[in-house]
């Protein structure tokens, strides 16, 4: 222990740079935690339940050259069949339930899921009973309709009660029955989300009625997991699927399906892939971008350690005297250096526990930001055994990195050198080789971290400059459901019609339009169309984005007509089909020809007529998916015109103020004035954008975070090194100023070494910015990863603030009083 208390007095002797030595410990080693508890969370742990790595999810490669992972019910009921290939297999499709009674939503995150899905996972209840196979039967089994509740469910809807079995649960304008209550630790099969209820997969057509997708061969919601034998690989699970996949196709072939997609059906295998950690649609967005801001992160780190190496080694040299004396009064060189390394092993332990501190806040925050109201991210980032290990094991290699050198250098000094007239000053050559290489290590990092925070931030900038063709202030979406208050189909176009009247007599509305479709939502609906004039134009050319949408609707979003006229009232059932188009539609399809009038059919399936559309109106490009994507061509179809506008729609309505509490209040009273039964959610225009931009926005805010923080750690360790070089050359300062030596040109001479270190750095970092920038180009948006204007703002960003960071030591060293400076000495 006794090193470790004379390492602690000496810390305390130097309290300003054992301050920032911890600091610098801190930011870096929380941040590498931060970042690694997420990835882990997300990317690398496996699902909380028994025997995971055994887990396999059923796929098959798409045309774009990713997979396919969602099933029809049919598809599911022939592979649960033959399970007895394997150790058991079950499908879940995700579902978002209304646990209200009327008036706006309770929205609850639900799953329906096979017989199986929790006997083949694993998962043990934490009270009362989970489902089996006889729950799981069409409309619900001996106890009719029951579900499973998550622990949080438990604890946050029903205080944790005991009695909770037993209980009933309305689900969207059923009562389920509360059967059990999951282990604390089970969140879901979806890593990122989290599971409020699991309901039978045959209760589905008691929720859905008429619109149950039970028996459709050509609705795909649902995912197929299969677990492998304890002598089965994942190859041998694809083998044995592969091998069934003839039977499993030609029993579920789409019969409404033209022929040529029948074939490609039938030829398209089915295989699987390892799901020991689940499936995550947030991990195959994130993924990358983590991965990049690891890097940062650790580059962070890098340059922290640079820092406190150079700390260190001015502190070794200040204590070269001290280490001289005992070396020559026969103390052993591995104990100076051992006194060294406990100072290094308790800034690293200190460090890493605030870090780990900092982790714990950072982490969350991260999380809020990954979150958006309509998606709440759910990921087990708490404190436990990897997060521990980690933050240790990068304790221990930051010691390595900023503590053995400057402790061996120290050790190895020649005592007479030290011991010398001026020996407390002296500095080895050596040491200055090491000092100067990691001024210039630190440079050349905090450049490529400034380089991809420019390109990360400019990136988002333009991202959010996109030209969105609406506007999203101040415009409100509501959600109307008409499935719990059992609107029939034929009634819903007048209950839709009644809404959107009261609506638009609102006091304070100025506009106000329905529609299928809410852009940026992350839904989309798309058809194929044929173009007479164009009849060798290829299949995919001839998808187009679609949406449904009343008279008002443009208005209301602030989409301009550009030609033509809006729907009217003479787009109802029954009358000529009419259809507004986009300005990209007009440019692909119709380039060169006056599209108005112009007559637009479907394309032929066997289920359904072949339609003709003539296009009455041209209207702006609008962003439809993502702002991310090109604007495609996009059709707007009469709301009025369908049979059966369907048991929900998204009603936009725009305010003339921004007292949004109160629209809300005066919406949910008219529209519950035509139906009091109907479901309600309310979200801002302005949150889909945002929603949007999530994943920009976070590496942004992150990137340029630390970006900032290796440009202040840069011009902390340019600004020490110039500082501890001044105070070396004092003596000789002061002699050179009593002998008449200009101020200006001796700052600038001492600025000139610092300089030629800068300057090499920005040289190896420049480089290694031109050829690392490529790994970044699919993260980035409207600029080239080797973008020269971020490349010159970064140089000159840095060079400003070294320039400052070592001029205000050398300036301070030319105004020094010579006498002093010499007594000093």
């Amino acid at each position: 222990m006794l090193p470790f208390r004379t390492a602690i007095r000496s810390l305390r002797s130097t309290p300003l740079v054992t301050v920032v030595a911890l600091l610098s410990l801190a930011l870096g080693i929380g941040a590498n935690t931060a970042i690694f508890s997420i990835v882990d969370a997300l990317v690398l742990r496996a699902l909380p339940v028994e025997h995971a790595a055994r887990l396999t999810v059923v796929g098959a490669p798409t045309r774009s050259g990713g997979v396919r992972q969602y099933w029809t019910n049919p598809i599911w009921e022939q592979i649960r069949e033959r399970q007895d290939l394997w150790d058991g297999a079950f499908a879940a499709g995700n579902v978002r339930f209304d646990a209200s009674t009327g008036g706006e939503t309770d929205p609850v995150a639900g799953s329906f899921v096979s017989g199986r899905y929790f006997e083949v996972l694993g998962v043990r209840p934490a009270l009362g009973r989970l489902l089996t196979v006889d729950d799981d039967v069409r409309g619900g089994g001996a106890d009719g309709p029951v579900a499973v509740i998550s622990h949080a469910m438990w604890q946050t809807r029903f205080g944790g009660a005991a009695d909770v079995v037993g209980r009933t649960l309305p689900l969207s304008g059923v009562n389920y029955v509360i059967v059990g209550v999951a282990a604390r630790s089970f969140l879901g099969h979806t890593v990122g989300s989290s599971y409020d209820v699991w309901v039978p997969l045959g209760t589905e057509p008691v929720l859905r009625g008429s619109a149950s997708a039970l028996d459709r061969r050509s609705t795909w919601w649902m995912q197929v997991f299969i677990r492998a034998r304890p002598d089965q690989s994942t190859e041998a699970v694809s083998a044995l699927l592969g091998s069934i996949t003839p039977q499993v196709r030609e029993a579920t072939i789409p019969e409404n399906w033209r022929p040529q997609d029948q074939v490609t059906y039938l030829a398209e295998p089915l295989s699987v892939q390892a799901a020991a950690g689940g499936i995550s649609s947030l991990r195959n967005r994130y993924e990358r971008p983590l991965m990049a801001l690891a890097v940062v992160v650790g580059l962070t780190l890098l340059i922290a350690c640079g820092n406190i190496a150079n700390l260190m080694l001015a502190r070794a040299s200040a204590r070269r005297h001290e280490f001289a004396v005992r070396t020559a009064l026969g103390a052993p060189r591995w104990r100076v250096a051992r006194d060294l390394l406990a100072e290094n092993l308790i800034l690293s332990a200190v460090g890493a526990a605030l870090g780990l501190l900092l982790a714990l806040w950072a982490s969350r925050l991260i999380v809020q930001q990954l979150s958006t109201s309509a998606s709440q991210v759910a990921l087990d980032i708490g404190l436990d055994w990897r997060m521990l290990g980690f933050t240790a094991g990068i304790a221990v290699l930051t010691t390595l990195l900023f503590g053995v050198g400057p402790a061996v250098l120290a050790a190895n000094a020649p005592p007479m050198d030290a011991l010398k007239e001026q020996g407390r000053g002296s500095t080895s050559g050596r040491q200055k080789v090491v000092a100067n290489s990691l001024v210039v290590a630190q440079v050349s990092l905090s450049l490529l971290l400034i380089i991809g925070a420019g390109l990360f931030v400019r990136s988002f900038v333009a991202l959010a400059d996109v030209e969105l063709g609406f506007e999203p202030q101040r415009a409100l979406v509501a959600n109307i459901g008409t499935t719990r208050a059992g609107v029939a189909s034929e009634q819903r176009h007048q209950l839709y019609d009644e809404v959107l009247r009261r609506v638009q007599s609102i006091p304070g509305v100025t506009q106000a339009g329905l529609s299928v479709i809410t852009p940026v939502s992350g839904s989309t609906w798309n058809d194929g169309f044929v173009f007479a004039h164009l009849p060798n134009l290829p299949e995919e050319e001839r998808i187009v984005d679609l949406n449904f949408v009343t008279p008002g609707w443009f208005a209301t979003y602030g989409t301009r007509l550009l030609r033509g006229r809006d729907f009217d009232a003479r787009d109802r059932v029954g009358t000529p089909l009419a259809v507004v188009v986009n300005e990209s539609f007009v440019k692909k399809y119709f380039e060169g020809m006056d599209p108005l009038g112009q007559v637009v059919r479907s394309e032929e399936y066997p289920s359904r007529p072949t339609l003709s559309f003539e296009i009455v109106g041209v209207v702006e490009d609008a962003v439809y998916r993502s702002p991310r994507e090109p604007i495609g061509p996009v059709m707007y179809r009469a709301f009025a015109q369908e049979d059966d506008p369907g048991s929900s729609v998204l009603l936009t309505v725009r305010a003339a103020t921004d007292d949004g509490i109160a629209l809300r209040q005066a919406l949910t009273a008219a529209i519950t004035g035509v139906n009091p039964n109907v479901s309600l959610s309310y979200r801002p225009l302005e949150e889909y954008v945002d929603a949007a931009l999530a994943q920009e926005r976070l590496v942004a805010m992150l990137s340029g975070f630390f970006g900032g923080l290796a440009l202040l750690l840069a011009a902390i360790g340019l600004y020490g090194i110039t500082a501890y070089s001044v105070v070396r050359r004092r003596a000789e300062i002061g002699i050179r100023l009593a002998l008449g030596a200009n101020p200006a040109r001796l700052v600038r001479q001492l600025l000139s070494r610092t300089g030629a270190l800068v300057v090499s750095g920005m040289i190896i970092g420049g480089a290694a910015s031109w050829w690392l920038s490529r790994f970044i180009s699919t993260l980035l948006f409207g600029l080239e990863p080797n973008d020269p204007t971020t490349l010159a703002g970064a140089l000159m960003i840095l060079a400003t603030v070294s320039a400052v960071a070592a001029w205000i030591p050398a300036r301070r060293a030319a105004l020094v009083n010579p006498l002093e400076a010499l007594r000093e000495g």
